[in-house]
């Protein structure tokens, strides 16, 4: 006599459930199917049935039976599994890792990697990289700094960065400095189709040179509007000739306070300060002109302006620069002061330091 399966019943919710699972596109593939073959079993067809409906084995319809009647939807995961004995235990790994990163890599090498980890250690690259994930550790990603070692850093700073967050009432606020020497390029560019199938950027290793101009640049701190000009040589006459065009429409009643680095161009102008007294020079600490915001904006410049480009002349170069100014002054936005502390555990040698 041929053995009849025992009914299935579940309540609304897990039926809802089972339904949602089935017409699932994200789960698990066999969690779908083992859905189909409870629903099945629910609509009161045999194992039979079901199988040759789903293609599968009656077996497996009769073990999803039995597992469904006994455990529910819970039941229908798969079961926990011994799987091969680790060859290490991860804890132990991690923290070998962490150790050996902090030891200078092999003779030759300037910093570790995951294949040499691996062979230092005894396991295998799968294993390292895996930990190195989970930890969030970039052995390739690298982070520089610049200490200064002025003796009024903080004096210098706290003036600087008075001038960003509580200028003087009534004052202009300028960052001044001059980007020298930029070259005019000629090269071939253009849009490229890679074997991966990719479209991207194409530029000739090869290019003429067409001479060099300079750039001096004042922002407005209160605008982040900028003011411009290009010059082939940049002596003091040419910085104290741009200053004079900056401050020209300036009333005489008017403070300007300006913000400089440490270039050599910059220092002793007392006799053009004196023809304008209104105007007061700020000096960044000595390797610290990142306090000085024009430098922001010579990184967006360079960027949108230069990297990629192709000048057949130093005028056609200065043409690029002019459209470029005007451009950016018609949306111009002040930059918001937004520096982070750098605290002295960053120039450690610690594991700490290689996190994100």
């Amino acid at each position: 006599m041929a053995r009849v399966a025992a009914s299935v019943t579940c309540s609304d919710s897990d039926r809802k459930e089972l339904e949602r699972l089935s017409a699932s596109r994200t789960e698990q593939a066999r969690l779908v199917e083992r859905a189909k073959i409870v629903l099945g079993c629910l609509a009161g067809e045999r194992n039979d049935q079901i199988a040759t409906r789903m293609k599968l084995q009656a077996n497996t319809v009769a073990t999803w039976r039995k597992r469904f009647l006994h455990g529910g939807i819970k039941a229908l995961g798969d079961r926990a599994r011994s799987g091969k004995p680790p060859t290490y235990v991860a804890r132990d790994l991690r923290e070998r890792i962490r150790k050996k990163l902090e030891l200078p890599p092999p003779d030759g090498l300037s910093s570790w990697d995951g294949g040499t980890l691996a062979q230092a250690l005894g396991v295998s690259d799968d294993a390292i990289w895996r930990i190195l994930r989970k930890e969030g550790i970039q052995l390739r990603r690298m982070r520089s700094w610049c200490v200064s070692t002025d003796p009024e850093f903080a004096a210098k700073a706290a003036d600087v960065i008075g001038l960003y967050l509580g200028p003087p009432t009534n004052a202009l606020v300028l960052s001044v400095d001059e980007k020298p020497s930029i070259q005019a390029l000629e090269r071939k560019t253009g849009y490229v189709h890679t074997s991966s199938g990719k479209i991207v950027r194409g530029i000739k290793s090869t290019y003429k040179r067409h001479g060099t101009i300079n750039l001096f640049a004042a922002l407005n701190v209160a605008t982040g509007a900028i003011h411009s000009k290009v010059t082939t040589v940049k002596k003091r006459p040419d910085f104290q000739a741009f200053l004079d065009d900056v401050v020209a429409e300036v009333p005489v009643s008017q403070e300007v306070h300006v913000i400089l680095d440490n270039y050599a161009t910059h220092k002793r102008n007392d006799d053009w300060l004196a023809l304008h007294p209104n105007v007061h020079f700020h000096f960044t600490p000595t390797s610290a002109s990142w306090l000085n915001q024009v430098e922001i904006w010579f990184g967006i410049f360079t960027r949108k302006s230069l990297s990629g480009a192709s000048f057949q002349s130093t005028e056609q170069l200065t043409q690029a620069i002019e459209a470029f100014v005007t451009r950016y002054n018609e949306t111009a936005a002040p930059f918001v002061w937004r520096k982070r502390e750098v605290r002295g555990a960053q120039l450690r040698n610690t594991i700490v330091n290689l996190r994100n």
